[in-house]
């Protein structure tokens, strides 16, 4: 495994490599979940490239940019058990410079929900993937789809920029009780660990709803938040695949989401529908 720290490390790395590449943009943490998504391109690829970069321009002030979770010992060497031909581990100097050209979020999709809860969030999401891409130009990059809305803005600017690379959705990963996996999972303690499955038990409630013939979005809203007290609940929302609120579930065509806070850990969820 190679270890590029900078652009032109990295250029030089897939100069050397033939075929297509597959992508993995991360924050690093490693858990399964990223295992999933390099297995995945390790099989569709010929090469596969890890980004490992907590990227500070996606963190509002007063986030957890400062303590965001930090295992590079633990995190190179899943990359190589993995079978990953290039880690990238950039600094954040060779990342942005001085008054740059950003990325702005679409003004409907990109400013609800997550945007709503974290404004200009997603610019900088935005911002940092599209410099990626750029530095990478992988044939596939793979996205989970616990992060739904950012999925759908990624593939949103690719299509909106032309962009020659395929975004590949992953599903969530999750823990034997049912708790996304998450790098801020590490966050909670006991008993938030467990107040934590409030968020999968409300969506197993809703698919529930659904697969009993109740489509009432306003309905199974209710029934979810019920389930998430005492929580502090963000949102709890019906929404088909381009954001766009709806009254009824469409089977096909339906993203549930919820976010909450446990203790001072925010978390979000969905389920596909």
């Amino acid at each position: 495994m190679i270890i590029a720290r900078s652009v032109s490390e990295l250029r030089k790395a897939l100069n050397a490599k033939e075929g297509n590449i597959g992508f993995v943009p991360t924050m690093g943490a490693l858990h399964i979940g990223h295992r999933t998504l390099i297995d995945a391109a390790r099989k569709e690829n010929e090469t596969v490239v890890v980004s490992i970069f907590v990227n500070p321009t996606q963190f509002l002030p007063g986030e957890d940019l400062s303590k965001y979770p930090r295992k590079e010992e633990a995190d190179f060497k899943i990359c190589e058990l993995s079978g990953v031909d290039v880690l990238f581990y950039p600094a954040v100097a060779g990342m942005y410079g001085e008054d740059e050209v950003r990325m702005c979020a679409p003004d409907s999709r990109g400013f609800i929900l997550e945007g709503a809860s974290r404004p200009g969030h997603f610019d900088g999401v935005l911002t940092v993937v599209m410099k990626l891409f750029n530095m990478v130009q992988p044939t596939r990059a793979y996205f989970g789809k616990k992060d739904a809305q950012q999925l759908a803005l990624i593939t949103q600017m690719v299509e909106n920029f032309f962009m020659k690379v395929e975004i590949v959705p992953m599903e969530t990963v999750r823990e034997k009780d049912g708790l996304a996996l998450s790098s801020r999972n590490v966050y909670l303690n006991g008993p938030q660990r467990i107040e934590a499955l409030k968020l999968s038990t409300a969506l197993k409630e809703g698919t529930k709803m659904v697969m009993q013939g109740n489509l009432n979005s306003i309905e199974i809203q209710s029934a979810m938040t019920e389930i998430l007290r005492p929580l502090d609940v963000e949102y709890v929302a019906i929404v088909n695949r381009r954001f766009q609120s709806i009254a009824q579930v469409v089977i096909g065509d339906t993203i549930v989401l919820v976010a909450a806070r446990v203790g001072t850990t925010r978390l979000i969820d969905n389920v596909w529908m």
